[in-house]
C-alpha cells in the first residue's frame, strides 16, 4: 500500500502547485507508477477524498497542531491531511497504520526533520478527535456550514447573495455527494433498447431517463472504456446537464451546426447524433491536442458529420460561417462541477473577476457565425450570476439584431429559480446533473 500512498501525495502536490485538473493528474501519476489494480484504488480514494474533506481535515489538524495549517510545508501538510482522512474515513484501514505510514513518508521528504512533530500531532489526534468541538450552526452558521462540507466561506456566502439561503445551502450539501453517471446513446448506430440490453448483459446497471430522450443513467461500470459497447461507439459520456444543453439548441438534420469551444467534444457528438449524422457540425478549439481529440471521439462514434478544427473563439478575423445554429459553451469558473473536480472549490474568487470580459467577447465573436433567422446559444458550468445571467443580460442591451428565444423545456422539467423564458441554471439538487446555465436567442436580421 506503500505505492497508493506515495501516489496520492504525489498527485496531491501537483494540484496544489500547479493547480492540475484532478483528474488528469491522478490518471497520470498512477500510470507513471505501474499501480496494480488494488493500490490504484486506494490511491484515488486517498487523493479524492483528501481534496474532497480539506476543509475539515485542515479544521482537525489545527486543533492538535502548534504550526498553523497555513505554515506547514506542502508535503508535511497533504500527509497529515492524508492520515487523518483515513483515520477518520476509511474504517478498513487501522488508524496506527495510517499513522506509521505518514511518519515514515516524512522521513523520505525534504522534510524529514519534522517526522516527530507529525508523529506528534497525529497520536494527539487519535486521543482527542472525539472529543473536538465542532463549530456551532447557532453561532457561526458559516463556519460550521463550510467545515461540514469543505466549501469556503465565500463561495457559501456567493450563492446565499445569488439564490437565497435554502436553495444556496441544499446546493452545498449536494455538492458534497458522489455525482451521478449519465451516457448519451449514439442513436446513429442503436436504438436506446438495444444499447440498455447489451449494457446490462455486460453487468452494467441502467436506469433510463425518462425525461430526455437518448440519456441513460449507469452505475457499476468498472473501467467505461473496457466495455464493448464503448468500444464500438455505442455511446459516449455526457452528464445530464450537457445533453440538455444540446436538446435547447434545438439542432435539426441537413442544419450547419457550430460549437466554437468544442473541447473534449461531449457536446459537438450529440449535436451530430441528434442530427442523425446529417448536415454538418464545425467543432473548434484553440489547442491542436484538443482538436484531435475531438477527432478521434468522432471517429469511435462513427459521426462523419463533425469537422474539427482549431480556430481562436475570439479572433475576429476568422471567415464568418452563416450557421443555423451556434452553441457557445464558454470557458468558466467550472463553480458547477466542482463535484467531479473538487480542487476547483480552493480557487482565489479573485481569479474569477476577468472571466465575465471573456466570455462578453467570445460570446459577441460568436453571435457574428449566425445567419439571420439562426440561434445562438450561451452555457456555462458555472453557478455565478456573473458569469452566467449578467452575460446574457449584457449581450442582448448590446445586440438588437437578436430576440430572446425561449427555451424547449422537457414535458414536466422544474425550474430551481425564477428566471425568464429563454434562461435556465440548473442545479444538482434539483435536476440531479451538475450545476450548468444556458441561455438562447435568435438573430431576427
Amino acid at each position: 500500500m506503500k505505492g497508493a500512498r506515495t501516489a496520492a501525495l504525489t498527485a496531491l502536490l501537483q494540484v496544489q502547485e500547479n493547480e492540475g485538473y484532478s483528474n488528469l493528474v491522478i490518471d497520470k501519476v498512477i500510470r507513471q507508477a505501474s499501480l496494480d489494480p488494488r493500490d490504484a484504488a486506494l490511491a484515488t480514494t486517498i487523493f479524492y477524498g483528501v481534496l474532497e474533506r480539506r476543509i475539515a481535515l485542515d479544521y482537525w489538524i489545527a486543533k492538535f497542531s502548534k504550526i498553523p495549517v497555513g505554515k506547514l510545508s506542502p508535503e508535511v501538510c497533504n500527509l497529515l491531511r492524508m492520515a487523518v482522512y483515513q483515520i477518520r474515513y476509511l474504517e478498513k484501514i487501522p488508524a496506527s497504520a495510517a499513522v506509521n505510514e505518514a511518519v515514515n513518508a516524512v522521513k523520505q521528504t525534504k522534510s524529514a526533520k519534522a517526522a516527530g512533530y507529525v508523529n506528534g500531532v497525529l497520536r494527539a489526534l487519535l486521543r482527542g478527535l472525539d472529543q473536538v468541538e465542532m463549530p456551532d450552526p447557532q453561532k457561526d452558521p458559516l463556519l460550521a456550514l463550510s467545515v461540514e462540507t469543505s466549501c469556503p466561506e465565500w463561495l457559501i456566502q456567493l450563492w446565499e447573495t445569488s439564490y437565497g439561503k435554502g436553495c444556496a445551502h441544499a446546493l452545498v450539501r449536494a455538492m458534497s455527494e458522489k455525482p451521478p453517471l449519465f451516457i448519451r446513446v449514439n442513436t446513429t448506430k442503436l436504438s436506446v433498447e438495444d444499447l440498455v440490453l447489451l449494457l446490462e448483459q455486460e453487468g452494467v446497471h441502467v436506469d433510463i431517463e425518462e425525461m430526455l430522450p437518448g440519456a441513460l443513467r449507469l452505475s457499476h461500470t468498472g473501467a467505461m472504456d473496457r466495455l464493448e459497447a464503448f468500444q464500438k461507439g455505442y455511446f459516449h459520456v455526457q452528464d445530464l446537464s450537457s445533453q440538455l444543453c444540446c436538446w435547447f439548441l434545438d439542432p435539426k438534420p441537413g442544419e450547419v451546426v457550430a460549437d466554437v469551444c468544442a473541447a473534449p467534444g461531449g457536446k459537438t457528438f450529440t449535436l451530430a447524433e441528434w442530427m442523425q449524422n446529417q448536415g454538418n457540425v464545425l467543432a473548434f478549439d484553440l489547442y491542436k491536442g484538443k482538436v484531435g481529440l475531438i477527432r478521434k471521439g468522432a471517429q469511435r462514434l462513427g459521426l462523419s458529420i463533425v469537422q474539427a478544427q482549431v480556430r481562436d473563439a475570439c479572433d475576429p478575423m476568422q471567415p464568418l460561417l452563416e450557421a443555423d445554429a451556434v452553441l457557445c459553451d464558454a470557458p468558466c469558473s467550472g463553480l458547477g462541477i466542482i463535484r467531479r473536480k473538487p480542487e476547483i472549490r480552493y480557487k482565489n474568487p479573485k481569479e474569477l473577476k476577468g472571466l465575465p470580459d471573456l466570455q462578453r467577447q467570445i460570446l459577441a465573436q460568436a453571435a457574428r457565425e449566425v445567419r439571420a433567422g439562426g440561434r445562438l446559444l450561451y452555457s456555462t458550468c458555472s453557478l455565478n450570476p456573473a458569469e452566467n445571467g449578467e452575460v446574457a443580460t449584457w449581450f442582448l442591451q448590446n445586440h438588437p439584431d437578436f430576440a430572446p428565444l425561449p427555451l424547449p423545456l422537457p414535458e414536466g422539467f422544474p425550474r430551481a429559480l425564477k428566471e425568464p423564458a429563454h434562461q435556465i441554471t440548473l442545479m444538482p439538487h434539483v435536476h440531479s446533473c451538475d450545476g450548468f446555465f444556458v441561455s438562447a436567442f435568435q438573430r431576427i436580421h
